[in-house]
């Protein structure tokens, strides 16, 4: 029966508490739990059985009695109040105002975990995004409806690049502006603080819908987090046709806290630890982004994650990897030796990005120009290899010119200032400017027309 309270739970077990009044109950529901004072705490339905249910409560579960405490399903599963009130305002991880302020004015509610899009239903992500970032535009092309990580190590300028990125974004021949929906997992507040200045001083913040689950809130706060931020970022784009960037740090808190309730189940852990379910559980939160017919609106994911002990290889990239279209690598040795960003020429990836460039949506040389420059640069990375056993002075000239075009490279066209917005011709043009120092006869991935017509162009 609904809107009955079960007096009793059968145990208490952290944050996770088992009760064996769960007739009619259904996974994902809300509960209401009451200790012997009345006080009311929220949770959710973590898992079920024909005897039992786990029901992980949103906080502490600190004065929770087995003998005292009652339950009482509520019926329906977590959902967020949403409106066009979203903008500009700062929620905690649950949906809850934190900004001073009280709730939007909206009657409208949406289930948190979203509804899964038809995939008939989606348009393929076709339109250029310029961020003003050589590295990105230039290399690896963010896409509208795309979902690029960034891949990053602690300490690395992730936070930098990602307030960049939001600064700066917009779509080519489009006057319609990004709307930012900005959801931070498990950070420290300085982190926290350093996102609101920047909006803030940037003048976005009125454009922004922030939810913000600090590293002392709950871990159950931490999964709900991104899901609330999803479910804003589908309406504003779904049904009030905005262009929707979410930026979402740091997943790999998220994945931490998935392991944390996966342990407290009791449930067999997979690789170095986390539940076997992982690979599905991100893919529920990276394919929320896209594109959809009948609608003009779409979600650019950026997911941001810190890849423990800078391995790329560990199971969250390795995983988020498989799940979205590609990769932006941050490189420790590049940032230790000052250039900004430091995103590394070869692991990063954009495998959307052959769709999004060309003539009418950014330049007809962009996709030669990219692909001579990668490979220009990967032979670098061997030669400065071989340097380093048999000396700089034993290479031939042309090796030494690729020595020199390596270091022209990451010092004109990946170095730029933090607050340089450059265009996609700018981007394109620095290109050519660092390929003028090798021999035209290895320019072996550029058609001969484009040669004539930019490599000499001043």
């Amino acid at each position: 029966m609904r809107g009955i309270e079960y007096k009793g739970l059968t145990r208490v077990e952290g944050p996770v508490i088992i009760t064996s009044h769960c007739q009619g109950a259904g996974f994902n529901e809300m509960v209401a739990v009451y200790d012997r004072d009345n006080n009311k705490k929220l949770g959710r339905v973590l898992d079920l059985s024909e005897k039992w249910a786990a029901i992980q409560i949103f906080g502490s579960s600190c004065g929770l009695s087995a003998e005292d405490s009652k339950v009482e399903f509520l019926d329906k599963p977590m959902e967020l109040r949403v409106g066009t009130g979203l903008l500009g305002r700062v929620f905690n991880g649950l949906g809850e105002p934190i900004d001073g302020y009280g709730e939007i004015f909206s009657s409208k509610t949406m289930d948190i975990n979203g509804l899964p899009i038809n995939p008939y239903a989606r348009t393929y992500p076709r339109d250029f995004i310029q961020t003003g970032i050589s590295a990105i535009d230039g290399m690896n092309t963010l896409i509208r409806g795309q979902k690029l990580p960034i891949f990053s190590g602690n300490g690395l300028a992730h936070n930098r690049l990602a307030a960049q990125i939001v600064r700066q974004a917009k779509i080519r021949r489009s006057e319609e502006s990004f709307v930012i929906v900005f959801c931070a997992m498990g950070v420290k507040n300085d982190v926290a603080r350093f996102f609101l200045d920047d909006f803030e001083q940037s003048g976005v913040l009125n454009n922004v819908v922030v939810f913000l689950s600090l590293a002392d809130s709950p871990t159950l706060e931490r999964l709900v987090a991104p899901r609330c931020a999803l479910t804003a970022a589908e309406y504003l784009a779904y049904e009030k046709n905005m262009h929707v960037l979410v930026v979402m740090t740091d997943m790999t808190n998220y994945c931490e806290a998935l392991r944390e309730v996966s342990s407290i189940r009791g449930e067999v852990p997979g690789r170095k630890g986390y539940p076997g379910y992982l690979y599905s559980d991100l893919a529920s939160l990276y394919e929320r982004a896209g594109k959809i017919k009948n609608s003009s609106g779409s979600i650019t994911q950026i997911p941001i994650l810190t890849m423990p002990s800078d391995d790329i290889s560990h199971p969250i990239p390795d995983l988020s990897g498989y799940i979205t279209e590609g990769q932006i690598v941050l490189d420790r040795d590049l940032s230790q030796r000052g250039i900004y960003p430091p995103v590394a020429g070869l692991p990063s990836l954009s495998r959307l990005m052959k769709d999004g460039i060309g003539p009418e949506m950014t330049r007809e040389d962009h996709k030669d120009l990219s692909s001579q420059l990668f490979s220009a640069y990967a032979k670098v990375k061997q030669i400065r290899n071989l340097a380093s056993i048999i000396g700089e002075e034993e290479l031939s000239q042309s090796d030494k010119s690729y020595l020199k075009f390596g270091e022209k490279f990451e010092q004109r066209f990946l170095t730029q200032s933090e607050h340089e917005n450059r265009s996609i011709e700018q981007t394109l043009d620095l290109g050519w400017e660092v390929l003028r120092e090798l021999p035209r006869e290895d320019l072996l991935r550029v058609k001969e027309e484009y040669l004539e017509k930019y490599l000499n162009a001043k």
